[in-house]
């Protein structure tokens, strides 16, 4: 059930309903397809077959993420991506923040043609947070870390309050993710943006230490977290089109 205005889920077609591409998109942790909706509609209009699901626990209240397991986050990206992967050639993953991660971590696990992904979520600096598998039943939650936008009048549709209990599954998820990125064999394109207050430089630190020359690495100097609504979401749209062109021409050669 989805109570949050624009929360819904988006899908597209693309080409008439023949794309030979697809792209596998994902939202960040207590956020929505809000933040990833002008991207998604962008490539789709560039012919590609397009799926942005809506997480479960997400959507709707930070009571029914804090109930939510890493698994289940996991779990209804992968069933998308089967769904994608049924009607095109090929797939792309991508995501931004812990959306990134979701698609690091289907990158190591399926055989995905490439990853795309913006300010992805590894580690956290902030010291509670390795408390939170004790701390979340006696806080519940605290303020939001929604909105990290530098251009103004933008909404992400993500939630007023962080659950801690859901702060405990995320951890688990990073460090999951982060024992299985070796395992990733399609090229990676991350946008980092220089000033990010929500995801610390040491999940890039991370990043490159793992995956080492596969690793390409786009700055955004004019945006802050949710980039993909920010100053430099054009430069990130444009450049993810064309990452995927040159993977789509390295398939058809």
């Amino acid at each position: 059930m989805t109570s949050l205005p624009g929360a819904g889920a988006f899908s597209s077609a693309g080409h008439g309903g023949n794309a030979s591409t697809g792209v596998l998109l994902s939202h960040g942790f207590t956020g929505s397809p809000v933040s990833l909706a002008a991207w998604a509609r962008h490539l789709s209009d560039q012919g590609y077959a397009v799926s942005l699901p809506l997480l479960p626990g997400h959507g709707t209240t930070w009571q029914e993420l804090a109930r939510t397991s890493w698994e289940r986050w996991y779990g209804a990206y992968d069933a998308a991506y089967e769904q994608l992967q049924g009607r095109t050639d090929r797939v792309v993953v991508a995501g931004l923040s812990m959306g990134g991660t979701l698609a690091l971590r289907l990158a190591a696990h399926r055989p995905v043609a490439g990853v795309a992904v913006v300010n992805p979520g590894l580690t956290i600096d902030d010291p509670r947070a390795r408390h939170a598998g004790w701390l979340k039943y006696i806080m519940r939650s605290v303020p939001a870390i929604a909105n990290s936008i530098k251009l103004e009048g933008q909404d992400e549709g993500a939630y007023a309050r962080t659950p801690v209990g859901g702060v405990h599954q995320l951890l688990r998820l990073f460090r999951d993710t982060t024992t299985t990125l070796p395992l990733i064999t399609a090229p990676v394109l991350v946008f980092r943006s220089t000033v990010d207050p929500v995801v610390p430089e040491s999940s890039m630190e991370v990043l490159r230490r793992r995956l080492g020359n596969r690793l390409e690495v786009v700055a955004l100097e004019n945006s802050y977290h949710v980039a993909t609504m920010d100053h430099d979401a054009p430069l990130i749209f444009d450049r993810t089109h064309q990452f995927i062109q040159r993977i789509s021409a390295g398939a058809a050669a």
